[in-house]
């Protein structure tokens, strides 16, 4: 059975989600003043960390992996949905970082102007920004959350484009303004990769993929004494977060307790391996024949 990690996680969003707004008000101040394009992008980058973190704290309320009787498999979708809603918020950011930049070069602006103290102000901000990516992505390792490993790797992005940012800032300042404006397509792109990965860790979750090759399971099976045939095997979930195992068994019983021994002998196995799961075994009669491992 999963452990239920939802404290840990909690105190994780809510740190998080008051640095990120902490963050936010100082992008967004210096963005204002100096009139850069690709700070104040960065800045809508970092409103949506702080609508990550909240959304996180809602999915995280509905997401506990111990089964009810309205759920009888656990809640944890709900986290994986939550991830799903980072990307979102992802893609948002990516198309209004876009939709500025295109604006610029149509409409020009106003020359950007930055200054030494406005610079040491956005390097406080890549500190706290380094912080809060390797803090959610420690802990959520440790408890395995999914939500706080999306959100660590979008604070991951960020990073990268506050360091861009502020180099392009430092050549502004040494007279090269062409510079903010192209700095804003990959600011761009690095958004939409953050936002892909996150999508392809948590959608196999969501269309209940595959989560172990039906010859693994087999193998492992048939390496319990007593067993023939193992056949008709399915699985479903994410190895390490919660995995669901369905299979027949052939076994050599001749009494429902001895075929019931050899079954827990086998749910023991894959426990072992791929904890935490959920097993559900049905035995045939010694004379049925099937050489069907998977669906």
């Amino acid at each position: 059975m999963a452990m239920d990690n939802r404290a840990a996680v909690k105190r994780v969003l809510i740190i998080t989600l008051l640095l990120n707004v902490f963050v936010m008000v100082l992008k967004v101040s210096v963005g204002v003043v100096t009139g850069s394009l690709s700070l104040i992008a960065d800045a809508l980058h970092s409103v949506t960390d702080s609508a990550n973190n909240v959304l996180g704290l809602i999915t995280n309320r509905c997401s506990s992996p111990l089964p009810d009787r309205q759920h009888p498999y656990g809640h944890q979708k709900f986290e994986a949905v939550g991830a799903l809603g980072i990307a979102g918020f992802l893609a948002i950011a990516c198309f209004e970082i876009l939709q500025s930049a295109i604006e610029r070069i149509i409409q020009g602006g106003k020359p950007v102007t930055i200054s030494v103290p406005q610079l040491w102000l956005l390097l406080l901000v890549l500190g706290v920004n380094i912080f809060v990516a390797f803090y959610e992505r420690r802990v959520g390792k440790r408890v395995d959350s999914p939500i706080l490993i999306a959100d660590a790797h979008h604070t991951m992005s960020d990073i990268w484009v506050t360091i861009s940012v502020i180099l392009g800032l430092i050549a502004v300042r040494l007279g090269y303004q062409w510079l903010d404006l192209v700095l804003a397509f990959p600011v761009a792109l690095m958004v939409f990769f953050s936002g892909w990965t996150v999508i392809k860790e948590n959608l196999p979750w969501l269309v209940d993929e595959m989560a172990i090759a039906p010859e693994t399971i087999n193998d492992i099976a048939l390496k319990v004494p007593g067993v023939i045939n193992c056949h008709d095997i399915a699985s479903r979930g994410v190895i390490g977060r919660q995995v669901f195992i369905e299979m027949h068994l052939i076994v050599a019983a001749r009494d429902v307790k001895t075929a019931h021994q050899i079954t827990e002998e086998v749910e023991s196995c894959l426990e072992e391996k791929f904890n935490p799961v959920r097993i559900l075994i049905h035995v045939e009669p010694p004379n049925y024949k099937s050489n069907q491992i998977s669906f």
